[in-house]
């Protein structure tokens, strides 16, 4: 089977790739209202190359907004509805039997794609979840014993109900190490919630149409763009020790991995960019280091019991770790 994957265009700047960032989420804010915080996250977990994980409560815009993203994007989107019935080969692919040519025929699941919205990823079963372990891990799927490549780019933005439990399959510390970033939502203010119910009114119709931005192509000269900034020794010195605070807080019974230390380089380094800058600096860390560490520590049984969420650690650990002292500002700049 051939590379599905187009040669990639020359990295943009970093002046290009945050002016384009900004008219993306400029684009969405048009139908998505309240949810520019989490979104540019999300870009920035987007233009890192990783995934994204929503976990709220149902009606915020979580499936709107990685629609909306993924429109503005150019990727092409596929929605699955996770159900305890999904079997793998529902989102895989599976080989059918074709009686003309008398052989079998693969035909490719809804993960063939640029962007896939895995709904309610915790309705269905451990079996069904991990047949986005490799795709989300190596950018292909195995059927049947044939290794197939995922098109480039390839992103999963997954959403996650955390209040209703009945009929759910929480997610195992292996799938959710796979996203790059978790997100909450959370309620929009007055004023927003308002300004949700207004634009319906005024547009006359259910759907919230977005415009394409960028293409893929661009999209990848934008994450090819994201690799030329760079991280000083001290900036990755502060994320190894965020990192290693997670290992022995008291209630933490497992830390985060390495990977959770990569992700919070990857994260601030995009996120840098989309403020227009080709280094990192320490508030760029902190103000990623909930989502992408809090999902990857196992609380031990007292402080679970107790109701200590794993976000309120990750904040304890921001305040206690001291950041780098001799870290460049953007006032250098």
């Amino acid at each position: 089977m051939t590379d599905p994957t187009p040669a990639a265009p020359a990295s943009l700047s970093v002046q290009d790739v945050a002016a384009r960032g900004r008219a993306v989420l400029d684009e969405v804010a048009t139908a998505v209202v309240g949810m520019r915080d989490p979104l540019r996250l999300a870009l920035a977990a987007i233009l890192a190359g990783g995934h994204v994980l929503f976990e709220d409560v149902p009606g915020l815009g979580k499936t709107l907004a990685a629609r909306s993203l993924a429109t503005t994007l150019g990727l092409e989107f596929r929605r699955v509805q996770c159900t305890p019935d999904l079997l793998p080969s529902d989102i895989t692919g599976s080989s059918v039997f074709d009686p003309a040519a008398r052989a079998f025929e693969f035909r490719p699941g809804p993960v063939f794609t640029g962007l896939l919205l895995a709904d309610e990823i915790n309705r269905t079963a451990p079996k069904t979840q991990s047949a986005l372990l490799e795709a989300m891990a190596e950018r292909q799927v195995t059927v049947d014993g044939v290794t197939r490549p995922l098109a480039e780019p390839f992103h999963v933005v997954a959403t996650s109900n955390p209040v209703e439990y009945e009929g759910t399959y929480p997610l195992p510390e292996a799938q959710l190490d796979r996203f790059m970033v978790r997100l909450a939502v959370g309620y929009p203010t007055r004023d927003a919630e308002r300004d949700v119910l207004a634009r319906r009114l005024a547009r006359r119709a259910e759907a919230a149409p977005v415009h394409q931005v960028v293409d893929a192509l661009t999209l990848r000269a934008m994450q090819a763009g994201v690799e030329a900034v760079t991280v000083d020794d001290d900036v990755l010195g502060y994320c190894v020790d965020l990192a290693a605070a997670t290992r022995t807080h008291p209630a933490v019974e497992v830390g985060a991995s390495p990977r959770g230390s990569q992700a919070l380089v990857l994260v601030s380094r995009a996120l840098a960019v989309l403020d227009g800058r080709d280094f990192v600096v320490p508030e760029d860390v902190k103000a990623v280091g909930v989502a992408t560490l809090a999902h990857r520590i196992s609380l031990t049984p007292q402080a679970w019991a107790s109701g200590l969420a794993p976000q309120r650690v990750v904040d304890e650990v921001l305040r206690q770790v001291p950041g780098p002292t001799t870290a460049r500002r953007a006032a250098t700049v």
